[in-house]
């Protein structure tokens, strides 16, 4: 087989509903990570009090905690799941080795995550999800349902693990953490002034100090909140959905489709209150009780926004929200990194340095106006060219070919 002809999805081969839900997913991802960009999130209370902001601002925290958090991290997992499993089954289709190509983008993929954790941003996941995502192939022979038995363990699997370290009193990052914190100490980053670091350091060098003790951080994050059992799930549903090619039998899976919406509204949305009510009151009944509201409630809301959009097409097509949302969605990649350098810009000393001294409801409508930005991009981006920046050099290293980008 010539190596040519192989290749990534065309336009006409795309299908729009798996864009809009991608661009969906990063709409609700920078309202999630632009909290962190501001860094409001790392305020201590009496700093965030002291806002002129404060008290709208604690709204649009409980907002969030109940409509976004995780929500759309896990809508993002999923579709990278269907995503991996189309290029596994496109190449396969080609006569191609079709593992060859996807360790390829896998390991293209590590690579822009680590300098993203690096270099720019201590809260990536990208690097997660390449690695997540090697361990794909090996459910490639599954049967469908053991697939969605694997998918629904390493989903609820967290609670269990919760709840020993919870019973035994473990601390499985503390490897990581005490690395945190001595890096900390070693440049200097006291608890105190840690909210304040990158809005002051007006060099570099001072935040790519930070960034040091912000990847060992985030690794303890991923084991703190048992985010690879979470997202390897999520690929694992994402890839029964891809290989089934449910995306494309959407008139056929609409019963399926009302029964995922009941259960987002009767049990996602109703725990998700509770849900924000834990997170808002830092854990009231436990580390396990936390883990076992997010899993019963993030989780089905998340897919019920799924079944919502994808039953607002079936009902009334593509229409102008559908392309809107499209747009930034055919080119995730290059929307997700665009976030972080916006926000570098926006908060940190190196840019602006806006950081750590607005509400968080003003940093709720830059999130909002950056993403607008972002659609208007890909649109006129589009009018021109087949890729996004990103997704074009991604695309041309993973397959090994010069790839064109302006449309004819």
């Amino acid at each position: 087989m010539n190596k040519s002809s192989v290749g990534p999805v065309t336009a006409k081969q795309r299908y729009i509903i798996l864009d809009a839900l991608r661009g969906f997913a990063l709409l609700g991802i920078a309202i999630a990570n632009f909290p962190e960009f501001s860094l409001w999130t790392f305020l201590s209370e009496a700093d965030a009090a002291a806002m002129p902001t404060a008290s709208v601002d604690r709204v649009v925290r409980w907002a969030e905690y109940l409509l976004v958090d995780g929500k759309f991290y896990t809508l993002f997992s999923l579709l990278f799941g269907i995503g991996f499993s189309i290029i596994i089954g496109n190449a396969a289709k080609r006569e191609a080795n079709g593992f060859r190509f996807f360790y390829r983008r896998m390991t293209l993929l590590l690579f822009i995550g680590l300098l993203h954790l690096f270099f720019l941003w201590s809260g990536d996941i990208l690097s997660l999800y390449a690695l997540m995502g090697m361990l794909l192939p090996l459910f490639r022979n599954f049967s469908n349902k053991t697939l969605l038995i694997w998918a629904a363990v390493l989903l609820v699997l967290p609670i269990g693990v919760d709840a020993v370290v919870e019973l035994w009193g473990l601390q499985p990052a503390s490897w990581f953490y005490d690395k945190m914190w001595y890096y900390c100490g070693v440049y200097g980053i006291s608890e105190e002034r840690y909210a304040y670091w990158l809005q002051e350091q007006t060099t570099y060098t001072g935040m790519f100090q930070f960034l040091v003790q912000g990847a060992y951080e985030r690794m303890t994050e991923f084991i703190d909140g048992n985010r690879y059992f979470k997202v390897l799930g999520l690929f694992v549903l994402g890839f029964y959905i891809g290989r089934n090619r449910l995306y494309a039998r959407l008139e056929e899976i609409r019963p399926l489709l009302r029964k995922v919406l009941t259960v987002g509204l009767v049990v996602g949305l109703p725990l998700s209150f509770v849900y924000a009510h834990s997170c808002m009151m830092h854990h009231p009944w436990g580390l396990t009780i936390h883990t076992a509201l997010y899993t019963f409630s993030v989780f089905p809301l998340a897919f019920g926004y799924v079944a919502a959009i994808v039953l607002a097409y079936l009902r009334f097509g593509e229409t102008s929200m559908t392309r809107f949302f499209a747009a930034p969605g055919r080119m995730a990649l290059s929307c997700y990194i665009w976030q972080t350098l916006v926000g570098i810009v926006l908060f940190y000393g190196v840019g602006f340095g806006f950081g750590a001294h607005i509400g968080l409801i003003w940093v709720l409508f830059i999130s909002l106006g950056v993403y607008l930005l972002e659609v208007l991009y890909a649109k006129l981006r589009f009018l021109h060219f087949q890729f996004g920046p990103l997704e074009w050099i991604w695309r041309m290293l993973t397959y090994g070919r010069y790839l064109k980008l302006r449309k004819d």
